[in-house]
């Protein structure tokens, strides 16, 4: 008898999501087990609402662009975290699955998110329901799995974002020489709160070392007394200087706003990281005349499809494969991962890691990658990601000169069940 499935998504999107979601859809279409994929709308909420988008029913065309569209805009994502006491809530998703023949649950996304498909699966297991509960990785911080790389190597949405930073640093690099007469301090600040990945892929733009650039991660534990004296140096030497620094590095309070999952939200925050180095630097003097400026991008950082990485969109598309064919074969409780093959060619292979380890992990940013000083990172950092952003840059559909992105028909799951408002939405 077949079975349906639902994918949804939670947390911060990516150049590379939807890559993951024609994954699923084109490896559902393979198994004769496998009945309808429906997309729950903006994540968890979505199957809490019973808001079930039938992907089956739309047409290939628009499948097929989900590789060129990114973010969540085809079926949302959310930040709604099910926590423990919220009983209510997953007796709620247990009865939609019940309701609408869903045999198969996954779930997008980082840490929390495969925490969540694995409290889903233990509860349907309680409750005699026959569901498969599988996670598909995804987060531009490279914080899913081990500092030891062996539950996974990188996650899908990372190298897009490392991408983005390669190009901007190099086009940075032309503004600041240029106008370095007047403002020689450029003051860059990369996402990424808690690790430094993502700043460190600025270094993929000068692997020779031949601009003045320096890089902070959340993990440089460096004072801003220091990193002035840093920059103030690098003035001397070259007469300019170039900062890459992460939101999550120390400089006192920003005025942090949270999320639902405790996260500091710094786009939303008071201040920002960069705005207090600039400050500070202006203030304090950057050892040559004119002034330091900033620049804090938002989440262009991880929707920029023009940088996305061939290699990223790839990978993106066979870890939602592998994580569909886990499904489809009864292995629940897994992630579908990809793990690196030693050697001088990049090469992959695609596996499983049990949902629980992940959702129990959180990597760290290899120390021995952060040189002395505190301002750079090591060649080893430029051999582990210079693979993952590819040689090319992706050739996007064009319509009348806009890009053609995927559009779904609003084509639903007929709503079997009483209007449902999620316990963490209610009134106090």
């Amino acid at each position: 008898m077949k079975k349906n499935v639902i994918i949804a998504q939670s947390g911060g999107p990516t150049c590379v999501i939807n890559s993951s979601l024609r994954g699923v859809i084109d490896a559902a279409r393979e198994f004769d087990n496998v009945g309808t994929v429906y997309g729950g709308c903006h994540g968890i909420e979505g199957v809490l609402k019973e808001e079930l988008l039938n992907l089956s029913a739309q047409p290939e065309d628009e499948i097929a662009l989900l590789r060129y569209t990114p973010v969540a805009g085809s079926i949302g994502t959310c930040r709604y975290k099910l926590k423990a006491h919220q009983k209510e809530d997953f007796e709620r998703i247990i009865e939609v699955m019940k309701v609408h023949n869903i045999g198969y649950f996954l779930y997008n996304g980082g840490n929390d998110s495969m925490d969540t498909a694995n409290k889903i699966a233990q509860l349907a297991q309680q409750r005699g329901l026959d569901l498969t509960a599988v996670g598909v990785p995804k987060t531009i911080d490279n914080d899913v799995g081990d500092s030891e790389f062996k539950l996974i190597d990188h996650t899908p949405g990372y190298a897009s974002t490392a991408k983005y930073w390669l190009h901007s640093v190099q086009y940075a690099n032309e503004e600041n020489k240029g106008s370095s007469p007047a403002d020689p301090v450029l003051v860059l600040q990369a996402m990424g709160r808690k690790i430094g990945f993502i700043p460190a892929a600025a270094r993929l733009a000068d692997p020779k070392r031949e601009l003045p650039l320096l890089i902070y991660l959340a993990e440089s534990s460096r004072s801003l007394e220091e990193l002035a004296e840093h920059v103030r140096s690098k003035v001397k030497e070259a007469g300019r200087c170039i900062v890459v620094i992460s939101e999550g590095f120390n400089v006192g309070d920003v005025g942090a706003v949270k999320d639902s999952f405790g996260h500091t939200s710094f786009s939303a925050s008071q201040m920002t990281v960069a705005q207090i180095v600039v400050n500070y630097l202006n203030q304090h003097g950057i050892g040559a005349k004119g002034a330091a400026r900033g620049n804090v991008p938002g989440t262009d950082q991880r929707h920029s499809i023009g940088y996305a990485s061939p290699v990223d969109l790839d990978e993106a598309y066979r870890l939602g494969q592998k994580a569909m064919e886990l499904a489809a074969t009864g292995q629940g409780g897994y992630m579908s991962t990809i793990l690196r093959e030693p050697g001088l060619i990049y090469n992959v292979r695609y596996d499983k890691v049990p949902l629980e380890l992940v959702a129990n992990s959180e990597r760290t940013f290899p120390s021995s990658w952060i040189l002395p000083g505190g301002s750079d990172v090591s060649d080893d950092f430029v051999r582990y990601a210079k693979p993952l952003v590819g040689e090319d840059m992706l050739s996007l559909p064009m319509i009348g000169g806009r890009q053609r992105l995927t559009r779904f028909e609003p084509i639903y799951a007929e709503k079997k069940l009483a209007a449902y408002v999620p316990e963490a939405d209610r009134p106090h």
